[in-house]
């Protein structure tokens, strides 16, 4: 699977479409967080001391995502749960969000039962909220945590709910690629692989994973071709390197007779 970094929740703020002052305050301390954390974090710190009631969850949030800047993630997770838990209980659609940052904090230190634990609460709310395209998003989060637990067989059921929400996160497909072809399913995982090509045909994890496929079903000269992409498009990226690495060992192309 690829490395469980913070999935595109993490990178988005749980606040409504007409922002209230107590989320455009969270957007500046999300700013904050982002160019100087230990800043946002005495900023935060401050803010939670005055706030009441739900308007606590924005401190909370805000020190999640500097939390995260910093790369604590066990932190990160227990503020992003106390911002779900201060939010407003009819406030379904941003608790799921806040539920599927704390697990996606715990998929980033291998965590894997407790970001399950997380991305179930979040999948909860999403489906109770009737967001249809974040509970697909929250699945392709919860298959990651699933494969981290050997859970093979429900992970594939969580990727193919994800596919169905959530068709256009190009993560869905790759991981869904990298499963069928780690259970020997190539067919499934060529398929897989192509719509992710098809959603981000220049992304080095693409190529690389395409390059892997084609190397295992025996057609070699497609898997030279997908890592001598990656190579050429991302050539200073862990994915090139990886890349360079495996043209090394698949050799060069036999001459004709």
């Amino acid at each position: 699977m690829i490395l469980p970094i913070l999935s595109l929740l993490v990178a988005q703020a749980a606040v409504a479409a007409i922002p209230s002052p107590e989320q455009d305050r969270l957007l500046v301390c999300q700013r904050e967080a982002r160019s100087d954390p230990t800043s946002a974090i005495a900023t935060a710190s401050a803010w939670l001391r005055e706030a009441q009631g739900t308007d606590r969850s924005y401190p909370q949030e805000c020190l999640g995502f500097a939390y995260v800047s910093l790369l604590r993630w066990q932190a990160a997770e227990d503020a992003f749960i106390a911002a779900r838990e201060a939010r407003a209980a009819t406030d379904l659609s941003a608790r799921a969000k806040l539920a599927a940052m704390a697990g996606n904090a715990a998929l980033a230190e291998n965590r894997s039962a407790a970001a399950l634990q997380h991305l179930d609460q979040a999948r909860g709310d999403a489906t109770a909220a009737g967001d249809t395209p974040l509970a697909g998003e929250i699945a392709a989060d919860r298959a990651q945590a699933l494969v981290g637990l050997g859970q093979l067989d429900q992970a594939a059921a969580a990727l193919a709910e994800a596919r169905r929400d959530a068709p256009q996160r190009l993560e869905s497909w790759l991981l869904s690629a990298t499963l069928a072809r780690r259970q020997g399913k190539l067919d499934e995982a060529q398929t897989d692989i192509e719509t992710a090509a098809a959603l981000a045909p220049k992304d080095p994890a693409v190529g690389l994973e395409a390059g892997v496929i084609a190397a295992l079903a025996g057609h070699d000269d497609a898997a030279r071709q997908s890592w001598r992409s990656v190579t050429e498009l991302a050539p200073d990226t862990p994915e090139a390197a990886t890349a360079r690495g495996y043209l090394a060992q698949l050799g060069e192309a036999p001459k004709a007779p």
